[in-house]
C-alpha cells in the first residue's frame, strides 16, 4: 500500500498525464489492467478458494489511461473481495461500454456493507469493525486511493450492497477516448482554488497511514513531507519550516508529546499549527495535547471534512504572527 501511495505522489509530480510513455490511448488498455489485477489479486483467490468468472466487451474501446495504475485500483477492488468473502465464495468481473464510458463492476458473496459504512466507505481511515478483523493489519486506506486514482483519470468509482452479510458490488467508470486536456495535479488545483499551498509534515510510525495521508494532501494541492519516528521529524521539520504538521501520538522512540513541545522551542515555528492525529480521544487525552502545545486534536478515524475544514481556515489565516486559539477536536 505504501508502495502505491509513494507511486501515485510521484505520478501528480512528473505530471504524468502528459507524458505519451506512460498515458495511452490503447484498445487493449482495460483488457491489459483487468489481466494484471487477476495476477495480483490470484494468491488471495486462490488461499480462499474462491471462483472468479470475468466477462469483458466484445469490442475493443479506446481508453485514455494509465494502464500500470489502472490495474492497482482493480486489484485492490479484487484483493478486497477476497479478503472480505468466506472460504468458496463467488467473484465476478464484468465490464461493458456504457455510451462514452468503460464501466467495471466487481462483485462478490462477502461480508457486505452496512447502510451506516456506505457514506463514509471511500474516506481515509474507514473500515467496518468486520473489515478490521480481516485485514491483516490494513487501515482501510485503498478504497480511498482507488477513488483518486479514478478521478485522476476523469472517472468515478461506487459501492452498493443490500446489507450485511449479502455481498457487495464496486463499479468503476472511466471516459472513452482521447482527453481533451490533461487532468490537473494537486499543485494546479491548489492554484485555480487561489489557496495558499501549504507545507504539511505528516508524521507517523505506520507507513502505509503516512503515505497514504501525505497522497491525498497532495492530491489537494499541498506540498508535504513525511517522517515516521520522532527524532527523524525534528530533523525534517527543521529543515522544511513546514506550515501545519499532523503528528501521531505513539511514536516508536519519542512520544508525539515530545515532539510537540521540541517543535514549540523552535524559533522558526511561532505559526506552526501542530494537529495530534491519535486513536485516543477522551477528553484527558485531548486536554494532554493541548497542555504539550498541540493547537488541534483529531480523533480516528479523521473525517475528512474536518481535516479540510482545517487546512481551508489555516490557508486563508492572517500573515505568521497570528497564532490562533487551541481547541480540541473530537
Amino acid at each position: 500500500m505504501a508502495l502505491l501511495a509513494r507511486d501515485l505522489a510521484r505520478i501528480l509530480r512528473e505530471h504524468h498525464a502528459a507524458d505519451e510513455a506512460i498515458w495511452v490511448a490503447h484498445a487493449q488498455t482495460h483488457r491489459n489492467a483487468v489481466r494484471t489485477a487477476i495476477e495480483a489479486a490470484r494468491p488471495f483467490l486462490d488461499a480462499k478458494q474462491h471462483s472468479l468468472s470475468v466477462e469483458l466487451p466484445t469490442e475493443a474501446p479506446r481508453l485514455n489511461a494509465d494502464p500500470i495504475r489502472l490495474a492497482q485500483v482493480f486489484s485492490n477492488l479484487l484483493i478486497n473481495a477476497a479478503k472480505y468473502t468466506d472460504p468458496g465464495g463467488k467473484i465476478r468481473v464484468a465490464a461493458s461500454i456504457e455510451g462514452d464510458m468503460l464501466v467495471v463492476a466487481i462483485r462478490d458473496t462477502g461480508i457486505g456493507i452496512s447502510p451506516q459504512m456506505m457514506p463514509r466507505l471511500f474516506e481515509m481511515f474507514t473500515q467496518a469493525q468486520d473489515a478490521l478483523d480481516r485485514s491483516q493489519g490494513g487501515l482501510g486506506l485503498g478504497l480511498a486511493l482507488v477513488r483518486g486514482i479514478v478521478q485522476l483519470h476523469g472517472g468515478s468509482v461506487s459501492a452498493r450492497s443490500e446489507g450485511e452479510g449479502r455481498g457487495s458490488e464496486f463499479t468503476v467508470r472511466l471516459p472513452l477516448g482521447r482527453a481533451s486536456r490533461a487532468p490537473q495535479t494537486g499543485a494546479q488545483a491548489a492554484s485555480l482554488s487561489g489557496a495558499e499551498r501549504l507545507k504539511i509534515l505528516v508524521i507517523d510510525d505506520n507507513e502505509d497511514a503516512a503515505e497514504m495521508c501525505a497522497t491525498f494532501l497532495e492530491l489537494a494541492g499541498q506540498d508535504v513531507r513525511r517522517a515516521y519516528n520522532g527524532r527523524s521529524a525534528l530533523a525534517l521539520a527543521e529543515a522544511f519550516r513546514p506550515r501545519v504538521a499532523l503528528l501521531d501520538i505513539g511514536l516508536p522512540d519519542i512520544s508525539g508529546y515530545e515532539v510537540a513541545r521540541a517543535l514549540r522551542r523552535a524559533p522558526w515555528a511561532t505559526n506552526l499549527l501542530l494537529v495530534a492525529v491519535t486513536g485516543w480521544g477522551q477528553d484527558q487525552d485531548k486536554q494532554r495535547a493541548l497542555d504539550a502545545g498541540f493547537d488541534h486534536h483529531l480523533t480516528k478515524p479523521i473525517e475528512p471534512d474536518e481535516l479540510e475544514r482545517l487546512l481551508q481556515s489555516i490557508a486563508h489565516r492572517a500573515p505568521p504572527g497570528a497564532v490562533a486559539p487551541r481547541k480540541a477536536t473530537a
